[in-house]
């Protein structure tokens, strides 16, 4: 476990190196957390509807935040395999589990703080403080697995320069369109509400929001589903990077 900390600590340094990356990664999700509150503010009240309630906008924009961690991680893991890195780490005596774990733990803190500063803004915005945001932040936690073993995932199968393409456009997007962020995909219907069900994201954001309403007996089987998701996407980095590494030698 010692060396698992070691390799977790060199992580954590690489990643605040880069730290434009990381207060980008923190503060966009805050940017749209501000800018659809003030269109929705914008709405004339005889229109009579309330297009981006904060109630409802905040669990979705928490969780669309932590795709960006995707993005971190796929960067830091793909770098380490597509440079002299790599080398090292073949005469360490770390297995491909505590590798990963050591790419995972210094993220788990950094998705709690971006989900803690989408809060603590929402309160400039409307948002009414109650105790159910403590259970609302904590069900955030399985998805920010959920995003961090993607990006491990990719950044075992892809070079430092596809992983941007996959984690920073083509993840950010499924995310957004299938989560129900921005729209209720219930009012779609059909196959592409279909498809949004069988993926993890809409299922993180509706923890999210049954969590802030304090109905609880919903929130479990959500959280189960993602993190279904977490535990299989994780166990499939672990094979394919210890793959990746005897391939590499």
């Amino acid at each position: 476990m010692r060396r698992t900390l070691v390799f977790a600590g060199r992580n954590t340094k690489e990643i605040l190196r880069d730290i434009f990356t990381l207060i980008f990664g923190i503060l966009f999700p805050l940017v749209l957390l501000v800018l659809l509150s003030v269109i929705n503010r914008s709405i004339p009240a005889e229109a009579g509807m309330s297009l981006f309630d904060i109630n409802n906008l905040l669990p979705g924009v928490a969780v669309f935040g932590l795709s960006f961690i995707s993005l971190f991680t796929a960067t830091i893991v793909s770098k380490d395999r597509c440079t002299s890195f790599i080398l090292r780490l073949f005469t360490s005596p770390l297995k491909p589990s505590q590798y990963i774990l050591g790419y995972t733990l210094p993220l788990i803190p950094i998705s709690l703080v971006q989900t803690i500063v989408c809060y603590i803004a929402a309160f400039f915005m409307g948002l009414e403080f109650t105790w159910t945001i403590f259970p609302a932040i904590l069900v955030n936690i399985p998805t920010a697995i959920l995003y961090i073993a993607i990006g491990l995932l990719c950044g075992s199968l892809f070079n430092d320069k596809m992983v941007g393409g996959v984690c920073g456009a083509l993840l950010t997007n499924l995310s957004a369109w299938l989560s129900s962020t921005w729209f209720d995909i219930e009012l779609i219907g059909g196959g592409f509400e279909k498809v949004a069900n069988l993926l993890p994201f809409i299922h993180a954001v509706k923890a999210g929001r049954f969590a802030l309403a304090g109905e609880f007996s919903e929130i479990l089987p959500e959280v189960m589903w993602v993190s279904g998701y977490a535990l299989v996407i994780t166990v499939i980095a672990v094979v394919l990077f210890n793959y990746k590494m005897k391939q590499d030698k």
